[in-house]
This record gives structure tokens, C-alpha cells and sequence, in this order.
């Protein structure tokens, strides 16, 4: 699965970026807001994570920003069941060298998208009380904040940390609701 946004260019990872994922993600100031991703972020992390098989309902992308020699991957985006709640989550990174350029509200906003193409109806997404950004890439996208705080272990921090949770329900976004294939008829 691939998508196309604006600017970015969504695919799966391959086997063969983990080096490039490696060089942008070993990054102290970015694993520590992230949910899943260890801290030092070694190699054989970056390989584990470009081979990882995409499930149907879950897909995961690299964002690549295309250029005149090719992409060039600048983070990811994807969608997971969350491990604390029977929900879809969505979540997200950015390469700090690419921060405050609206890539990952971007992301996100194209991963929405493909969500209600799937069947999703709501997506749930979190983040650290200290890394508000976050919080505003996913309001920016639609997300509302839930108020809703949660203890959650961040690989990265070693640690458990509030995170606060944002959803946003897809039901009608055209993607085939029913109601909201009645409502246009």
C-alpha cells in the first residue's frame, strides 16, 4: 500500500532502509516520545523495524519527502492496536531535522484518510504531557483531546510517563458509511 499526499510520499519499509532509518532515528530528543522505539536506538533496532510484514488492517509507512534525485525518508506513521484498550491507534514521527515543516500533520492527515477507506470508524492517538507538538500535529489533523490521562511506558524514557489521548471518529468521511452514502442520495 502506498499513498500520495501534497508533499510526501507514503510506502512500506523495506528491509534495505535500515540504515537510512538508523541515521535519522538515533536520535536521544526523539525515542524518548516514543511509545515503542528503545533507547539507545541500535542497528539491529533499525533492521527489526524496516522488515516488519504489513497486516491489512494496521498498515505502517515510512514518509519520504520525493526529490529531484529520489526519497529520502524523513519518519513514519501507522496504525496499531493499542496494547492498553481495544482501540486503533494511530502513531507518528518526524526526523528532528524536518521538524515545524507540517510533515507530520500531513502524514497523518493522509493515514486518516486511508483508515476510513479500511473501515476503521474512530482512531485514538496519545502522547508525553512534555512533548505538546504532538498534540498539536494530531489536533491539527482533527484529533479532539479525550481529557483522558494515561500512565504509559515509553521504551525510550524507560519509564512510565502521563500521556494524554486524543480520538477522532471517521464514521461518514466518505468512505462508504451508509448513512452518509444516504444523506448525498
Amino acid at each position: 500500500m502506498f499513498i500520495r499526499s501534497e508533499r510526501l510520499f507514503l510506502r512500506p519499509g523495506w528491509p534495505e532502509d535500515w540504515a537510512e532509518l538508523h541515521a535519522i532515528a538515533d536520535d536521544e530528543r526523539l525515542v524518548r516520545n516514543l511509545m515503542r522505539a528503545p533507547w539507545p536506538y541500535g542497528p539491529e533496532d533499525a533492521r527489526w523495524f524496516a522488515s516488519q510484514p504489513q497486516h491489512r488492517r494496521f498498515p505502517h509507512f515510512f514518509v519520504t519527502l520525493p526529490g529531484a534525485h529520489g526519497t529520502r525518508l524523513i519518519g513514519s506513521v501507522g496504525l496499531t492496536h493499542a496494547e492498553d484498550a481495544d482501540e486503533v491507534e494511530l502513531g507518528f514521527w518526524i526526523a528532528r531535522s524536518q521538524w515545524g515543516r507540517g510533515y507530520a500533520t500531513e502524514a497523518v492527515r493522509a493515514v486518516l484518510g486511508l483508515a476510513a477507506t479500511i473501515g476503521h470508524r474512530r482512531l485514538v492517538a496519545s502522547h508525553f504531557v512534555d512533548n505538546p507538538a504532538s498534540g498539536r500535529v494530531l489536533e491539527k489533523a482533527g484529533f479532539v483531546a479525550t481529557g483522558e490521562v494515561r500512565a504509559r511506558f515509553g521504551a525510550g524514557r524507560r519509564a512510565v510517563a502521563p500521556t494524554l489521548v486524543y480520538a477522532t471518529d471517521l464514521a461518514g468521511a466518505g468512505n462508504g458509511d451508509e448513512e452518509e452514502v444516504m444523506r448525498a442520495a
